[in-house]
């Protein structure tokens, strides 16, 4: 099915705020996309290029497997590789390389060395490694202070403060070292030369790993002076060429809604999981078109009908419903009924329950902040919380992102989702918090349920500023739970947590600063078109 029922179901509520003066609107820009992507559905992917990257790969493997004079040099190559978007290819060497390394850390060689010390750190703790932080002890003078002669060691500086955004709760030195390198790395910024200030600006890996990956390949080329790098790069910039490629293809066959597919490419971005981003993007599709018909236009009296209507999961249940809303419910079924012809014949039928299921609550807290807002009642912070991090979509996106995952998915995977696991809840709490701190001024305006900053400021009788302030807090609170759920042993394995990771990812990308998916004329044009 393509997303034009999906698309209709859009324009069909969009028609009848028109034609009806008693609703409200949200006032949402059109698509500023046009046709742009409606080109790309006669592409097809070139076997040369292929050939060229299977050739490229097979070098680089043995780069990673070969022996080196220095540890610090096959850190390096990890690095890199990871950097550039490309270590979904190397999962077996790159692992077995950080588990001889882990293993091997006490008698590191690299603790003189504030880079390699770092770098080490970063690289194994992304990995899951619950490496100590008491090694970055050696770099503090007598005073407990981090030695003022680091500051003149740029790439040192440089390494430690990524090496701190992988900190958990109380690790007291890497919240120091986080403040002591971002004072000295942003005074210097502007006396740095091009690559080197490129490089301090894409430092905090919170963002889209393909975007990051784009960026770095600028960075990597300034560097390309050794023979192997070379290679890396050829093979990065080749295997970019072809995902994009394949990614541009999947973007023209729904281009009416191509800030979601914006969205969900940045949860899995391989080729293997194409299936899962054709569901992803048509459910969160159908998230965003149902989330506004409880935001802005339907009725209470239509909403409670279309809540029980998705409640019974019916074909018989769309007759009470409204013109609009049974488009829309159809839209809905149907977009779940494509995916289940092909989890049955897979024997993965339990995977569509636990999605409906997720759909289904996600859809009833829609209902709950609706009748909130025809209230005109404020809730407190933790009442609205409890709420508003179901409807961040979040706990929907993350069950509905492992359906279409292959055997590394399993039902207790489902039923640990279930149970709403820190994970989830930070991952949430990331995305309710940041999206209310840059959307709330804009959602008020037409008649929005009160969010956390309007509770937290009745509730506490504070000002906008100081409600930021706390939730800028509770936001890296919710990264430290992240960083300490993605330590070995973890709860369902690491692929799984990254269909829950990237999300956040995305969530720092588009409200970091503004809402860019409201308003993509902003920000997000810029981001899609590298």
């Amino acid at each position: 099915m393509s997303l034009s029922i999906v698309s209709a179901a859009a324009t069909s509520v969009e028609n009848t705020a028109k034609e009806e003066t008693n609703r409200r609107s949200a006032n949402y820009h059109p698509s500023i996309w046009g046709d742009h992507f409606l080109s790309y559905a006669s592409d097809s992917m070139e076997t040369d290029h292929t050939a060229r990257l299977l050739e490229l790969k097979e070098e680089i493997r043995k780069l990673i497997i070969a022996d080196m004079k220095k540890p610090a040099e096959k850190l390096d190559l990890i690095d890199a590789i990871q950097s550039l978007g490309v270590s979904y290819h190397f999962e077996t060497e790159v692992d077995e390389i950080l588990s001889k390394v882990y293993k091997a850390h006490q008698d590191s060689d690299l603790r003189d060395d504030l880079y390699s010390t770092s770098l080490e750190f970063r690289l194994l703790r992304q990995h899951g490694y619950n490496i100590s932080c008491d090694i970055f002890n050696k770099f503090k003078d007598s005073n407990g202070k981090f030695k003022a002669s680091l500051e003149k060691d740029v790439r040192g500086m440089l390494s430690l403060y990524e090496a701190t955004h992988r900190k958990v709760h109380g690790e007291n030195i890497l919240d120091e070292a986080l403040a002591f390198t971002t004072a000295h790395l942003e005074s210097i910024a502007a006396q740095l030369s091009p690559p080197v200030a490129v490089q301090v600006k894409h430092a905090i890996r919170k963002g889209l790993q393909r975007i990051d990956a784009r960026h770095y390949m600028c960075i990597f080329q300034e560097d390309a002076s050794q023979s192997h790098n070379e290679v890396l790069l050829a093979f990065a910039k080749l295997e970019f060429i072809i995902l994009q490629k394949m990614h541009q293809i999947e973007l023209s066959h729904i281009a009416k809604v191509i800030e979601c597919y914006f969205w969900i490419v940045g949860v899995p971005f391989e080729p293997e999981y194409s299936l899962a981003r054709r569901i992803l993007t048509k459910v969160i599709t159908m998230a965003f078109v149902i989330d506004n018909v409880y935001d802005v236009y339907g009725t209470i009296e239509e909403l409670e009908l279309f809540t029980e209507a998705i409640e019974r999961w019916d074909v018989s249940a769309m007759d009470q419903l409204p013109g609009y809303m049974k488009l829309c419910y159809q839209a809905l079924l149907d977009v779940y009924s494509e995916t289940e012809k092909g989890m049955a014949d897979q024997g993965r039928l339990y995977r569509l329950h636990f999605a409906k299921e997720a759909m289904k609550t996600l859809v009833r807290n829609y209902f709950y902040e609706a009748k909130w807002c025809h209230k005109n009642y404020v809730p407190s912070p933790d009442e609205y919380m409890t709420v508003a991090l179901v409807t961040s979509g979040y706990p929907m996106l993350a069950t509905t992102s492992f359906v279409g995952m292959g055997n590394i998915v399993t039902k207790e995977a489902f039923e640990w989702l279930f149970t709403n696991p820190k994970m989830i809840k930070a991952s949430s709490v990331i995305c309710r918090l940041m999206d209310d701190m840059v959307s709330h001024k804009f959602e008020q305006k037409r008649g929005h349920v009160a969010s956390s900053i309007e509770c937290f400021m009745i509730q506490h009788g504070a000002t906008e500023e100081e409600a930021r302030n706390e939730f800028q807090k509770q936001v890296i609170d919710a990264w430290n739970d992240i960083n300490e759920e993605c330590l070995r042993p973890t709860a369902v394995p690491m692929p799984l947590l990254d269909r829950i990771l990237n999300p956040s990812r995305v969530i720092d990308v588009i409200y970091k600063d503004e809402d860019g998916y409201t308003h993509a004329y902003v920000m997000l044009k810029d981001l899609l078109l590298l």
